[in-house]
């Protein structure tokens, strides 16, 4: 089972495979914006994966699409809602704020 870092609080939960990154995060306490629920129709969930992208689900045209059109995306974007645990590498992801996503 991996373990989900999230920076920059340090906080760590335990991943179970079909978890989301947005899922984890919000059970982890930390309060990361997320306004479609989950739908990769808003991005406000704009994170970067620092490590563990062997544990998570490959980027869907879906969520591909939506992330074109944020700023500020980089190779280590992705969105916590689209995000799913796949693997049992640990993890870390960088939250990079309110209104990043916007």
């Amino acid at each position: 089972m991996p373990q989900l870092t999230i920076l920059p609080s340090g906080k760590t939960i335990a991943a179970s495979e079909g978890q989301t990154l947005l899922e984890l995060i919000l059970a982890a306490g930390e309060n990361i914006p997320h306004k479609c629920d989950g739908n990769a129709k808003c991005g406000s969930c704009h994170i970067f994966l620092q490590s563990g992208r062997k544990s998570v689900s490959k980027l869907s045209p879906l969520e591909n699409e939506k992330l074109d059109s944020i700023v500020g995306v980089g190779s280590k974007s992705r969105l916590a809602c689209q995000c799913r645990i796949t693997g049992t590498e640990d993890i870390s992801v960088e939250l990079l704020g309110f209104g990043s996503g916007l």
